[in-house]
């Protein structure tokens, strides 16, 4: 039977003896959680664990498109586009888009993300051609004036290659390559990492009675198999970030199982990215009608997350985000650099 190791992560306490740094952040764990798919559950000295295993969880990430992950790193979400969830029309004019991008790498934003395709629940396709006027310009006048990392946020190789082209310097499939596989092949023939996100459905569908086995396994599964994927297509394991994909085709069940059992995915061996911004569940859970409302839950996802090793996370308010961290951080004993 198939085991599952979920670290135990700790942080801002002195670490026992007989623990270890989490993906050689500043993190650390001295006991894991086993998880089986019968329900079993057991929890061991993480110096039992496999030495293959032990090595996934602790072995330090690499830089990804410029990013050290020995600390949380975060993601400045800019969507040009009329209709996503949050700021949907607020940046598709370049001008708009570039003042906010510069605005959002000056708060503390280590590389921006450039959807030109909304991903919310029930949005519709958007053209090939569409999604590329939409970001490839404004891509073009981010690096013109900085030399910020960019990722384009996309499911389409013609997109990604036109970003790419634009001075993009990573890929983020919410599709993980089954939308596109050919997106895999402009990827690593650009020599440049990826990230692979976990759905099930589509944006059109996916909120429409969501189902698992077991959410947190499930979704384990696909985002190691989809990581063999991109292996295979010549993109290297260090270079690849996975995602559990908060938000599409979850429940509010799943996606707090999702967060809870968050340090299982360090287990993949690669670098984990965390995007519940503004996400619904927030405000089902805290309140607040508008998606402007949900800044604050957004910080306390976010800091949950960086407890346990989380190295990426996507934002939308990078200045009170990076302040909850700065601080976390400071108190914790360990400056963010």
């Amino acid at each position: 039977m198939t085991l599952y190791y979920r670290p135990i992560a700790r942080f801002g306490e002195e670490p026992t003896r007989y623990s270890f740094p989490l993906a050689g952040g500043l993190c650390w764990f001295d006991t894991v959680a086993v998880h089986r798919r019968d329900g079993g559950l057991r929890h061991i000295p993480a110096g039992d664990l496999p030495d293959d295993v032990l090595d996934n969880l602790t072995r330090q990430r690499p830089a990804v498109a410029g990013l050290d992950l020995s600390a949380p790193r975060l993601m400045g979400i800019l969507n040009v586009t009329p209709d996503s969830f949050s700021d949907g029309g607020q940046f598709n004019a370049p001008d708009a888009a570039l003042t906010h991008a510069l605005a959002m790498q000056d708060a503390g934003a280590a590389i921006i993300d450039i959807g030109g395709e909304s991903t919310r629940p029930g949005a519709a396709d958007v053209e090939i051609a569409d999604e590329i006027a939409r970001t490839a310009p404004v891509i073009a006048a981010i690096r013109a004036q900085s030399a910020v990392p960019i990722s384009i946020d996309t499911r389409k190789a013609a997109v990604g290659d036109a970003a790419l082209n634009a001075g993009a310097n990573l890929v983020n499939d919410v599709a993980a390559f089954t939308y596109d596989p050919a997106l895999a092949d402009v990827a690593a023939q650009a020599g440049v990492p990826v990230c692979v996100m976990h759905a099930q459905g589509t944006p059109a569908d996916m909120q429409i009675d969501p189902s698992y086995d077991d959410v947190l396994l499930d979704v384990y599964d696909f985002l190691q198999e989809r990581v063999s994927v991109a292996v295979a297509a010549g993109i290297p394991r260090d270079q690849i970030v996975v995602d559990p994909g908060i938000g599409f085709g979850k429940t509010v069940a799943h996606n707090l199982t999702l967060l809870r059992g968050i340090a299982i995915f360090h287990g993949l061996g690669c670098p984990v990215l965390l995007g519940a911004s503004r996400k619904r569940f927030i405000s089902t859970i805290g309140g607040g009608a508008e998606a402007t409302d949900r800044i604050s839950g957004s910080v306390a996802v976010a800091l949950f997350a960086a407890r346990r090793g989380v190295q990426i996370l996507r934002v939308h308010d990078i200045f009170a985000t990076k302040q909850a961290l700065d601080l976390e951080w400071a108190i914790g004993g360990a400056a963010m650099t």
